[in-house]
């Protein structure tokens, strides 16, 4: 699973800006190569058994050893002294032990299923933490292109009031307005000018982001993000499904039912330690001087034969053991009811915030439309006498404030929808292609029309 197939496609720069970042991390970031460990270790943990699902099983344990030794023999005199030795042996010994138990009751067979149950846990955390990974570089990437926006507007929003200052400045030189003018353009150039160092710092932190979340230096991707980018419009409505789908998608609630799977097979562990196990046991040795004389021959040995393993006298043990894993699964029965109620929380919250999220960009694009035309007839107003220079500013504050928050919640509402997809589970449906953005939902930089005083 890639992070790419989790959210959907925007416009062609910006998808392939954020495919660049959220493919990244699956395959070569730190979390990414980190969360494989667990599902390895839990293969090579289930490769020991032999059981096959539903049918007979047969569990193999071989052990081979080997053994090679030298004894000298030193004789001692009459006098106490030691003799030089007389004779030096070689014995070289190995042999081959092997055990074949027959499960009758089921125990070896639970002990399968609770082990594939773990990996099969263990995955669904890894997918859990790759959604996680991508639904973070999803938002920081969204975070990164609503700052450079509004970088944008401030800026442009700068150059106005620059122009604003020329003329009210010319017009004070001509004795057609006071100093107080004056001094209050400056103040609120000086002002909106305060706000650029803020957001600058917050651009190249979210880069430094994107970069630690691909696995990468923090500015490596600098030189592909630096340039501005519009947010990519929303889709007013998500394809949610079926509760059941949920359940099936979230990798938090397949987690908490396979943690369930295994601790209810430990179960069938436990009691099967109540019944007797038959076991089917062999062994090969062999013993000679030389190395050569390990061969097949008189001095070897070897048996077979059935065997039988009963501990009666630990039955108080067994049963405690027993009501053990009762109470874990139990434990785990009341975490998967937990993470099902959960999840479904959580998606009812991340619907109702994209919905509202989308009302309010409606009404403060309405908002910048208003302020927009309010500015324009307070600087015609001003122009021809009949306002003073203090509604000019007024109306550029409420518009620059409404074209601020309007970019802020375009970001919300996609922050939004990456909340949604990963409440839903994310990477079930094909990627969207979505157009350009729409007329309406384009950054202030792009739509709002120069409204400098001139």
């Amino acid at each position: 699973m890639t992070g790419a197939a989790l959210w959907p496609q925007v416009n062609s720069s910006a998808s392939y800006q954020r495919r660049q970042s959220v493919e990244t991390p699956a395959s070569g970031g730190p979390s990414g190569r980190g969360t494989a460990v667990l599902s390895q270790n839990g293969l090579q943990g289930i490769s020991v058994t032999g059981s096959t699902p539903g049918g007979p099983s047969v569990t193999l344990s071989p052990d081979l050893s080997g053994q090679g030794n030298t004894t000298v023999s030193v004789s001692m005199g009459t006098e106490g002294a030691a003799k030089p030795p007389s004779r030096y042996s070689n014995l070289y010994q190995a042999g081959f032990d092997a055990s074949w138990e027959l499960d009758l009751f089921g125990g070896v067979r639970r002990a399968t299923e609770a082990a594939r149950a773990e990996i099969e846990a263990a995955e669904e955390s890894r997918r859990s933490l790759l959604l996680m990974v991508a639904a973070e570089v999803a938002r920081t990437y969204f975070d990164l292109r609503a700052y450079q926006n509004r970088l944008d507007i401030s800026r442009k929003n700068i150059r106005t009031l620059e122009e604003s200052l020329e003329l009210v400045t010319a017009r004070f030189n001509a004795g057609l307005t006071n100093e107080l003018d004056v001094k209050r353009a400056e103040a609120q150039l000086a002002t909106t000018r305060s706000t650029l160092p803020a957001m600058e710092y917050y651009v190249e932190q979210a880069i430094h982001r994107l970069g630690i979340l691909s696995g990468r230096e923090p500015g490596a991707l600098r030189q592909e993000l630096a340039d501005a980018a519009p947010l990519p419009p929303a889709p007013p409505e998500v394809l949610v499904g079926l509760p059941s789908e949920l359940l099936s998608r979230r990798p938090d609630v397949r987690f908490a039912e396979r943690e369930l799977a295994a601790a209810t097979a430990r179960i069938g562990v436990a009691t099967a330690d109540l019944f007797p196990r038959f076991s089917l046991t062999g062994s090969f040795s062999g013993a000679d001087d030389t190395l050569a004389g390990l061969r097949l021959g008189a001095n070897h040995l070897w048996s077979i034969g059935p065997a039988v393993q009963w501990p009666v006298f630990d039955a108080g043990r067994i049963r405690a053991n027993i009501r053990i894993q009762n109470a874990r699964q139990e434990q785990a029965l009341l975490a998967y009811e937990k993470a099902v109620l959960y999840s479904l929380e959580d998606v009812e919250n991340a619907l109702v915030r994209y919905a509202k999220e989308q009302n309010r960009l409606v009404e403060l694009t309405a908002a910048v439309q208003a302020s927009q035309k309010a500015l324009d007839i307070a600087d015609d107003l001003y122009k021809q006498g009949l306002v003073n220079f203090l509604n000019v500013l007024d109306a550029q504050r409420t518009l620059f404030a409404a074209q601020d928050q309007r970019v802020q919640s375009q970001a919300n509402v996609l922050t939004s929808l990456v909340a949604l997809y990963k409440a839903l589970g994310g990477g079930w449906e094909t990627p969207l292609e979505l157009g350009e953005p729409a007329a309406d939902t384009t950054t202030s930089a792009e739509q709002d029309s120069q409204h400098g005083l001139s």
